[in-house]
């Protein structure tokens, strides 16, 4: 069965800093595009950020420049590093991986990991 483990959320003040984790098994990790999402209270689930499987990333407005996505393929992981942090960036973050054409029917989603940001 696969499985996405996030990792690393917390409290930070606004302007702090957070990396947040998400270790993968059971799939072929290099092969997918791994995702990070959120979701706020009230709110729909939103895309953050996302790594293709050769590392071509992408970013809404609302968080480029301040947050990064990488992955070690070594590892099975992918991380999102959080910078400036912001209140509105209080939510729960998702990891999910998206499996390539033919390989799976379906994504896969983590937990879950609350990351606030305090005034």
């Amino acid at each position: 069965q696969v499985r996405l483990v996030e990792s690393g959320g917390g409290l930070v003040q606004a302007g702090g800093s957070l990396r947040l984790s998400c270790a993968a098994s059971r799939i072929i990790f290099s092969i997918y595009a791994m995702a990070w999402y959120r979701q706020a209270p009230g709110k729909q689930r939103e895309l953050v950020a996302r790594i293709t499987s050769r590392g071509s990333t992408n970013y809404p407005d609302s968080v480029k420049g301040r947050f990064t996505i990488s992955r070690d393929n070594a590892k099975n992981t992918v991380y999102l590093q959080m910078n400036s942090l912001k209140l509105e960036d209080t939510a729960v973050y998702y990891c999910n991986a998206d499996p390539p054409p033919g390989v799976a029917s379906t994504d896969y989603w983590g937990q879950g990991t609350q990351v606030t940001v305090s005034s």
